[in-house]
């Protein structure tokens, strides 16, 4: 037993999950006495405040995220790196810090779908009790935590890391890298991720209950929320975190890492997407980084960044908070789309057996919604009482910033033209997306029209809005990049009848359930109520019955995604024929990626091109250089 407790692993993790309860007590008892407080060492909010912080980081160098660079910071002697942490050779390698992208990127997608069946359970209650006027089964406080929760649950412990565990398996693949330039801190971007979770989840414990302030936690409310609003404030650092880290390691690893031959204008538009997402993450993300950390300051050490009321002398302004909230949160918007639009690239592409049609127009495409998604985040304000001439150039840049997502709309329906359709699991889900993601940016650019939005704001015309970006946009292209990759990442071909039966279900209750709330909204329902007026209770106990439907259709998914690991048919190399390289080794892949280092001699998309080739399997000074988007010679495999 010693000997595991002085070893990393989960032993040493709840013993360091102790230590920094009792550290966490410890510093505020002295700091309290100190400075002359009362009952210094009894204070039950300031402990859980600080342990919070503590506890988390504890933990993690309690599993052994920071033991490399602890041994390396105390000037010890070089230790030989024997792999011994790189790989997985049984399930249990997956419970510990792995710094290989493949495990760490099924790490990833794995905890991110256990958070998005805890937030749809949480759904399902919420639709539960919003089938039939009146309360049934929880208060209101309880219903403002539960949205609040489920919220921030599918945004930031879902859908931006499931983006993340895909990239994290494909990416490096696909530009011809043995891993990610930075595997340790990897490995460190993920632990980050289920500590974040648990205290987002946890804040139901608190006293007072969750988090009730919606996911953007405007303040002065979650200023003076209770003590479960601390928790979504930590949680979110730490998540946000997260995604600083992978998103520096992708910068890093595409820049640096490419494979011979792999110029910018080679890169598959998921590596594209994954580079412009990075952009968007680095950028953006300390934004909301700082808000939350303003609420803490606010709320535990009686600052007034955000209390301004009359009379008090206190001078902040609510305003800031969702200036600076919104900053990030619309480049958020698209930092949970743009991984989606690379994945849907490469299946329309395969699946069509045609190039994408304007490849460098999507690329750049891109890069215009990186640098407008910047200049459009007071339009979730324009109800908030901030200057009335802000909206006008707000509404236009809006409006401005549909053109390079209708680019890419249109690009994608050339490359359909006159393809050779594969209508597989994988297929229909990009083409399910096509669909639902036009919808919502229709609905889009109409909440862009500042009449409009403020007819309909804060109503559930906002609630489908959302749902039609994120769960049709973003959860589509999720699955379809689950299935396209589910036999690379595990060796096995799913079930086909199963995942067409999931898309069909998943494709008409989405609809079902989130097509009717535009009605609500237009009607004047307010959203984030547990209760409503009788003239909308025929149309939510529709909506509410098409969302359990919604509900069961994700186990179909999950059972297929168990069965198929389990005992699935094997999967060939190369399934799909592609191109691109991470279809050209053996599935799984080998531990370190490539047994012979990648050399690209072509675009990854040409399809229907006879003798086209990607990537070759041999020394740069044996391949002969080939331009971007021309036909090479097939050559011999090594």
């Amino acid at each position: 037993m010693t000997v595991k407790l002085r070893n990393p692993g989960w032993y040493r993790a709840a013993l360091f999950v102790l230590l920094g309860i009792a550290f966490s007590w410890v510093l505020v008892g002295v700091v309290r006495t100190l400075m002359h407080y009362p009952d210094a060492w009894a204070d039950g909010e300031a402990i859980t405040t600080v342990s919070l912080i503590a506890v988390p980081l504890f933990f993690l160098v309690g599993l052994g995220c920071f033991d490399y660079w602890f041994y390396y910071a105390s000037g010890r002697p070089t230790r030989a790196e024997d792999h011994s942490s790189h790989g997985a050779t049984s399930w249990k390698d997956y419970f510990r810090v792995n710094t290989d992208h493949k495990v760490i990127g099924i790490q990833y997608i794995c905890v991110s779908f256990f958070f998005m069946f805890l937030g749809g359970l949480i759904a399902m209650l919420m639709r539960a009790e919003l089938a039939k006027p009146g309360m049934q089964f929880v208060d209101s406080s309880t219903f403002n935590g539960l949205f609040s929760v489920h919220a921030a649950l599918l945004i930031f412990l879902f859908v931006i890391p499931v983006f993340a565990g895909i990239a994290n398996y494909v990416l490096p693949l696909m530009i011809g890298a043995p891993d990610m330039a930075f595997p340790r801190l990897n490995a460190l971007s993920f632990w980050m991720l289920p500590a974040a979770g648990t205290l987002l989840t946890a804040s139901f414990f608190a006293p007072g209950g969750a988090f009730a302030s919606g996911w953007t936690a405007y303040a002065p409310l979650s200023t003076d929320m209770p003590l479960g609003q601390t928790f979504f404030t930590i949680g979110v650092q730490f998540a946000g975190a997260s995604s600083i880290a992978t998103a520096l390691n992708f910068l890093v690893t595409i820049i640096t890492m490419r494979a011979p031959g792999m110029s910018f204008f080679r890169m598959p538009l998921l590596v594209w997407a994954n580079f412009s997402t990075s952009l968007l993450v680095v950028i953006a993300t300390p934004f909301i980084a700082a808000s939350q950390f303003f609420v803490l300051l606010d709320r535990a050490l009686g600052f007034n960044f955000f209390d301004a009321f009359v009379g008090s002398n206190k001078n902040g302004s609510v305003l800031m908070y969702q200036h600076v909230f919104w900053f990030y949160s619309h480049p958020a918007v698209y930092i949970m789309m743009l991984p989606g639009f690379g994945i849907v690239s490469e299946i329309l592409s395969v699946k069509a057996r045609k190039p994408i049609f304007g490849y460098r127009m999507m690329a750049f495409s891109l890069l215009a919604i990186v640098a407008l998604g910047f200049t459009v985040w007071a339009h979730h304000m324009f109800v908030s009482g901030m200057q009335a001439w802000i909206r006008v150039p707000m509404m236009i840049t809006t409006a401005i910033i549909a053109v390079p997502t209708g680019i890419k709309i249109f690009s994608w329906l050339a490359t359909l033209w006159k393809g050779v359709l594969h209508l597989d699991t994988p297929m229909l889900f990009a083409l399910g997306f096509l669909t639902t993601f036009t919808l919502g940016g229709i609905s889009g650019v109409m909440l862009s029209m500042i009449p409009f939005d403020i007819y309909v704001s804060d109503t559930y015309f906002i609630v489908a809005h959302i749902h039609y970006v994120l769960f049709g946009g973003s959860l589509f292209t999720i699955f379809a990049g689950i299935y396209f990759w589910f036999p690379k990442m595990t060796g096995r071909m799913y079930d086909e009848r199963l995942g067409k039966i999931h898309f069909w279900c998943t494709f008409v209750f989405f609809n079902v359930t989130f097509g009717p709330m535009h009605l609500l909204g237009i009607d004047g329902m307010p959203r984030r109520v547990a209760d409503y007026a009788e003239q909308y209770a025929t149309l939510n106990l529709f909506v509410s019955i098409a969302s359990f439907a919604l509900g069961l259709s994700m186990l179909i998914f999950l059972y297929n995604m168990v069965a198929s690991w389990r005992g699935g048919p094997r999967a060939a190399a190369n399934p799909w024929r592609s191109l691109t390289l991470e279809w050209q080794v053996s599935s799984p892949p080998p531990i370190f990626n490539f047994d012979a280092v990648p050399t690209v001699v072509g675009g990854p998309y040409e399809y229907g091109v006879p003798g086209a080739v990607h990537g070759i399997f041999q020394s740069p000074t044996e391949a002969k250089p080939t331009p971007a988007g021309s036909v090479a010679t097939s050559p011999t495999r090594e």
